[in-house]
């Protein structure tokens, strides 16, 4: 069963069966503006599932026109990983896979896809 998004300025976010599924448009070379734009959203607007337990896997896109922004993809997943920890999942740690690509798009945005690994 796939929610309706959430949407708050440029955040949204959305249930897809056991998937979260979480966007933000625009770029910036500033990792660190992620963590208190998606915190805040998770925070005051996201009324999905309740953080669980067990294995994560998380993939995270970052989506650019023309060249690549000047952005380290490993602190930008952290930045998101922890941003998003209280509200998915209860602790980073739980995140069994970790996915982070950059690859050229029809528009900048950054898209999170988090869902509970199978055993």
């Amino acid at each position: 069963m796939t929610s309706d998004w959430i949407v708050s300025g440029k955040v949204r976010a959305r249930e897809e069966g056991a998937s979260v599924v979480v966007m933000i448009d625009g770029l910036t070379t500033q990792a660190k503006y992620y963590k208190p734009l998606v915190y805040e959203f998770f925070r005051k607007e996201w009324r999905g599932a309740r953080p669980s337990y067990g294995d994560f896997a998380v993939e995270i896109l970052m989506e650019h026109v023309g060249e690549p922004p000047w952005m380290d993809l490993d602190n930008l997943a952290k930045a998101l990983l922890d941003a998003i920890k209280g509200y998915v999942f209860h602790d980073d740690a739980q995140v069994a896979r970790l996915l982070v690509e950059r690859r050229e798009g029809e528009r900048e945005r950054i898209t999170i896809r988090v869902f509970p690994c199978r055993p």
